[in-house]
């Protein structure tokens, strides 16, 4: 299992960032993503491995005035 957000996914062989975000149907264009709290660039998300048990923010930006 992985936790992201507070929510138990299950884990799958080889998953990325972008695959969990996927599952997760998280399409907010701007998202900053920790992977056991260590910040993950948007363009590493193709392939940046989420290991199994991993704990995963994924943080929408809101700009507002």
């Amino acid at each position: 299992m992985v936790e992201i957000n507070g929510h138990l996914v299950k884990w799958e062989e080889g998953m990325t960032v972008k695959r969990l975000l996927e599952i997760m149907n998280y399409t907010f264009p701007m998202i900053i993503v920790r992977v056991n709290g260590e910040a993950v660039n948007k363009e590493e998300w193709d392939t940046y491995p989420v290991p199994r048990g991993a704990k995963v923010q994924a943080l929408h930006q809101i700009a507002g005035g």
